[in-house]
């Protein structure tokens, strides 16, 4: 059989036996702040010492009704994007976040899948090894954080949603109300440094707060899409 035979036979098989042939590949979706680097908000209210700045997604379910209150509180206190750019360019990743990640993305792709902001996320790429990291944007005039932008509603559900449509495995963690889709799109998802309310409203989904025991959750998760895929 020459080749453009052999080429239209398999063309011409039904679409769900050429997928069968196709192995299934494994990636993993993290979380940003609390995962691999502090808080920004709550580095922001330290530095100025604003508390009601500490609310994070932690805490508050509804991320337009954080964000809003933000906005509010920059406005009333006079906030600028610079004086909240100073303060990112002090923070660095968790102790062990750059160590696990390395790990990490030595085993498999590894995708960040954050609510931050690229005018907050992309200093912070630098110290990780520059991941990729899709996330939302700020608008700002005059040096004011006047509104946000969504890249779009509950995106990182979406995107997991996306890599599955594109024939990835995906393995998740992240530690507040708003990674809860994702984990649950997820192939599996994990909890880490959650706080104890939300481990308990989310059950279904084992915890740690270890880096070690993460990455041993992780790669023992993306083994068994592996498993899976050969069976």
């Amino acid at each position: 059989m020459g080749q453009q035979a052999e080429w239209s036979a398999v063309n011409q098989q039904p679409e769900h036996q050429v997928e069968q042939q196709v192995e299934q590949q494994g990636i993993v979706a993290l979380d940003l702040e609390g995962v691999l680097v502090p808080e920004i908000w709550i580095a922001v209210a330290e530095r100025t010492g604003i508390e009601a700045l500490t609310r994070t997604t932690r805490d508050e379910p509804d991320y337009d009704v954080l964000m809003r209150g933000r906005l509010a509180i920059l406005a009333e206190h006079g906030l600028t994007m610079s004086t909240i750019a100073d303060v990112i360019s002090t923070l660095s990743p968790i102790d062990g976040a750059v160590e696990f990640l390395d790990e990490l993305r030595r085993r498999t792709q590894v995708v960040i899948l954050s609510d931050t902001f690229e005018q907050f996320g992309a200093p912070l790429m630098v110290h990780l090894g520059m991941p990729t990291l899709l996330c939302h944007r700020l608008i700002v005039a005059d040096d004011r954080i006047v509104d946000y932008r969504l890249r779009m509603h509950d995106q990182k559900r979406h995107a997991v949603h996306a890599l599955k449509s594109l024939n990835y495995r995906v393995v998740a963690a992240g530690d507040s109300y708003n990674d809860a889709a994702m984990l649950a799109t997820a192939d599996a998802g994990f909890w880490f440094h959650s706080p104890a309310s939300i481990r308990a409203q989310f059950p279904q989904f084992p915890a740690t707060d270890s880096y070690d025991e993460l990455l041993t959750m992780l790669t023992a998760a993306l083994q068994t899409v592996r498993n899976d895929a050969v069976r």
